[in-house]
């Protein structure tokens, strides 16, 4: 009832979904850094995603991880599994699986994804989605996860509709407080999931992301931003006012003494039209 991606860009690893199913993220996804990511749907097996996560972390391909999955379970054939591991990724798709279902895996140079899914209006939800994951070869993994879900559901996606999705992505060192968590979200009961999911990882990238394209404060651009605070109420030395300013409105980790985040700075303009 769901379609999903698992995807791996260098050391990161995480997957996107989305489905009529609500709460779908409690579900379908499980990320293990360094080791692999897992997605379980159609009639999803939770238990999945731990045995194939211990399977690759002992050595196993991801072909190897759903054949332990599988082959001891009884109700394998209305199973559906993506599996991504270092070096290997595949996808499963039991018999019984209502129409369409299906999927397809590869690898670039970037890393290896599994997409997969049931219940759909057709078989280019998938393609689509593979065409979208391709085409950003370059970008993050969470940029091309969500490319690929948004594609899936422009194509057609859960032929029941739109309720329920989630993204989850680690990398080493990533995140609030380098905990490794590149983005952990969940769209629980919404008419639009899948657009509300990328809100949100825009929202989080901003939140989590690092410093990038940072502009010296000095000169007019140092002006322009002692204004704009100013006119939000925080006033004295530019870096110092940025700072607070930053720090009430959750940016802190976008903060830099070499300057002002590019995204920081949009958010600034945005939020001082008038100034």
């Amino acid at each position: 009832m769901t379609f999903s991606i698992v995807g791996q860009v260098g050391d990161a690893f995480g997957i996107a979904v989305a489905s009529k199913f609500p709460f779908v993220g409690a579900v379908v996804p499980e990320v293990r850094p360094g080791v692999g990511a897992v997605a379980t749907q159609a009639m999803a097996r939770v238990a999945y995603r731990a045995v194939a996560l211990d399977a690759l972390a002992s050595g196993a391909d991801a072909a190897e991880a759903v054949t332990a999955c599988t082959t001891p379970d009884p109700e394998r054939a209305h199973r559906q599994l993506g599996v991504v591991g270092v070096g290997s990724q595949a996808t499963y798709t039991g018999e019984s699986c209502l129409d369409w279902a299906g999927g397809v895996c590869g690898r670039d140079e970037t890393g290896g994804y599994a997409i997969q899914g049931n219940i759909l209006t057709g078989p280019d939800v998938v393609s689509e989605m593979e065409a979208a994951w391709l085409a950003g070869a370059g970008r993050s993994l969470t940029d091309r996860l969500i490319a690929a879900l948004l594609a899936g559901d422009a194509a057609g996606g859960d032929s029941r509709g739109r309720q329920g999705a989630a993204l989850y992505a680690v990398q080493p060192g990533a995140g609030y407080d380098h905990c490794g968590v590149l983005a952990d979200l969940r769209v629980d009961d919404h008419e639009d999931a899948p657009q509300e999911l990328a809100r949100l990882l825009r929202m989080n990238d901003l939140i989590f992301g690092g410093p990038e394209d940072v502009s010296p404060l000095e000169g007019e651009l140092a002006d322009e931003v002692a204004l704009r605070l100013s006119s939000l109420g925080f006033s004295g030395e530019v870096s110092s006012a940025l700072s607070s300013w930053a720090g009430e409105a959750n940016y802190e980790m976008r903060m830099t003494p070499d300057g002002i985040d590019a995204k920081v700075l949009e958010t600034l303009r945005a939020a001082t039209p008038d100034a």
